[in-house]
């Protein structure tokens, strides 16, 4: 297919998995609109990935967990381009006791993995059914297999992406339109993030993955259409096999542990 004057939108777009999205789709000659929050280096990232790897890229400073924001970035986008590839990366979490968090920080998580998600491939998605052919890449979490305490409200939210990414699908079999949802865990963004997962012990130290690593096989699967994307099958293993009642408590104390609770 011809992606000369087509372009992949990938939110979440400045650093860890989104960045790494963002250059696998580059090296593949795919034009990008890289959205991220405002002073998140995401200008200089766009000018290094198009000089690096010579093709278009258009980026927008946004924050997500506003509502008329969405709204406002996908008309522009939809008069502006035509989109045949949507990443929908940008997510929120965090760690903590559920009594002491602010209703902005609940407000936030929702807002940005659920509904922002959710508005962004709705109001795209006219767009994406003109191209000949056209992928949505929802990026869940296998948090998603679990509740978790001191995490309750992220693992819910994504479990909502990896449900809305399968019955999607479902809705957009006949179309030109596929529709993948990936469920990695925790990654090496950065060195604080990875020091902290450390902390949960063998079972985070087991889990940790590579962004890079995490993009290209997504990236791979995408195009293959595949359904869901599984990139560590032991944490696949341990979600989906433990029961629920050993496998709370199990993440759950090394949560605490990251928690030094």
């Amino acid at each position: 297919m011809n992606t000369k004057e087509s372009y992949a939108v990938v939110t979440g777009a400045s650093q860890g998995l989104g960045k790494a999205f963002a250059e696998n789709l580059a090296e593949k000659k795919i034009n990008l609109i890289l959205i991220s929050l405002a002073n998140q280096n995401l200008r200089e990232l766009s000018l290094q990935i198009s000089e690096t790897y010579d093709v278009k890229v258009h980026y927008y400073e946004v924050d997500l967990s506003i509502h008329e924001n969405v709204l406002k970035l996908t008309d522009l986008l939809n008069v502006s381009f035509d989109i045949h590839i949507l990443i929908n990366n940008a997510g929120l979490g965090g760690t903590g006791k559920f009594v002491d968090a602010s209703s902005n920080y609940i407000n936030n998580i929702l807002q940005v993995n659920v509904m922002a998600t959710s508005v962004i491939t709705h109001q795209l998605l006219p767009n994406l059914l003109k191209q000949p052919k056209a992928y949505i890449l929802n990026v869940s979490s296998m948090a998603a297999f679990s509740p978790i305490g001191f995490k309750t409200v992220y693992p819910a939210s994504k479990s909502f992406i990896h449900s809305f990414s399968i019955g999607l699908r479902e809705e957009l079999k006949d179309t030109n339109v596929s529709v993948s949802v990936v469920n990695p865990g925790a990654m090496k963004t950065n060195l604080n993030v990875s020091k902290r997962i450390e902390k949960q012990g063998f079972l985070g130290r087991l889990t940790l993955l590579d962004p890079n690593k995490v993009a290209n096989a997504s990236v791979d699967k995408l195009f293959k259409k595949d359904s869901v994307i599984l990139v560590n099958p032991i944490s696949w293993m341990i979600m989906n096999i433990l029961p629920v009642w050993i496998k709370l408590p199990l993440i759950t104390n090394a949560v605490k542990r990251e928690m030094n609770l």
